[in-house]
């Protein structure tokens, strides 16, 4: 019997993930990359490097987009492509949203000229939103901001909406804050954990905002629950709030230590105009519950624990 085939597009952490989930199911999983050369770290660090196909593409080109989709026919195309990060964006405007936006029109593109029924989804970020009273769900009007990064997910998503119009399965995979070992290690969490576990001195920015974290193992459940689904917009996220204070308090106090004699706050890490709470609204997950009868277990406290333990 042949497997079911999935092609990702992009190497980074999310799509790592998601490659250890569909192997477990027995799914063979092609993953896109810029360059062949380029160490891929995230899977030898998972241990599947030899389980993948990797496969060479320049998103830019619809010729290769349409010869990689006649050669490999998959059932699920995971555009988890493009510049990740905000502050990064701002040096690299154009590479970013042509990681996104362009890229990702490329692929609707072909699937619309060949009328194909392959499952699409496009993960975003919770941050094309403008949250009501902190919270976000896809009511929300989007957000204002100009940043290069939030701008190209936002036309993204929006470019999403216009396709499906068109009779093809598009989904946008919307998510807040998703954690692993695998973040950088200047990304808040793990920082943090890091600090606390060696007994560093760090310096932060503003640890009175609030933020939505989820763990990357029940992400990638929840993506795989949502492929299952009609194509629609999804909000992936555990829908609870933790600040960064609590997470300083709650890191160093596994090590048995307070976290205001090794941590200082410094205001060049201020981003301007941030919310001071962000988090994807508890009723984002309700269809998860209702249709498979799962929720995040993961999330504050737990979630610090979790990736104190793993680094």
């Amino acid at each position: 019997m042949n497997k079911k085939v999935n092609l990702i597009i992009g190497s980074g952490v999310l799509g790592a993930y998601l490659s250890v989930g569909l192997i477990k199911k027995k799914e063979r999983v092609i993953v896109t990359t810029r360059s062949l050369r380029k160490k891929i770290h995230n899977y030898n660090y998972l241990k599947i490097q030899k389980k993948v196909k990797f496969e060479k593409l320049d998103i830019k080109n619809k010729n290769l987009i349409k010869k990689i989709i006649n050669k490999y026919k998959p059932e699920k195309i995971f555009y988890f492509a493009g510049q990740s990060s905000i502050p990064k964006s701002l040096k690299s405007q154009k590479e970013t949203f042509q990681s996104h936006y362009d890229g990702t029109k490329n692929f609707l593109d072909v699937l619309k000229e060949k009328n194909l029924k392959i499952k699409f989804f496009k993960a975003n970020s919770g941050y094309i939103f403008a949250p009501n009273k902190g919270q976000i769900d896809l009511n929300c009007k989007f957000s204002s901001n100009k940043n290069p990064y939030v701008k190209a997910q936002k036309e993204t998503f929006k470019l999403l909406k216009k396709y499906r119009q068109f009779g093809l399965n598009l989904s946008s995979l919307v998510f807040m804050q998703v954690e692993s070992p695998l973040r950088p290690n200047d990304f808040l969490i793990k920082k943090v954990c890091l600090g606390a576990k060696n007994k560093d001195k760090i310096t932060v920015g503003n640890i009175n905002t609030f933020r939505d974290y989820s763990w990357i193992t029940e992400v990638i459940k929840a993506i795989i629950l949502s492929t299952k689904l009609p194509s629609k917009d999804f909000i992936i996220s555990a829908g609870r709030k933790i600040s960064g204070k609590e997470i300083l308090t709650a890191a160093y106090k596994l090590n048995k230590l307070d976290f205001r004699k090794y941590c200082s706050v410094s205001k060049k890490f201020y981003r301007k105009n941030e919310d001071k709470i962000l988090t994807g609204s508890i009723k984002n997950s309700s269809y998860l519950k209702k249709n498979f009868n799962f929720r995040f277990k993961i999330f504050g406290n737990s979630l610090v624990k979790k990736m104190y333990k793993s680094l």
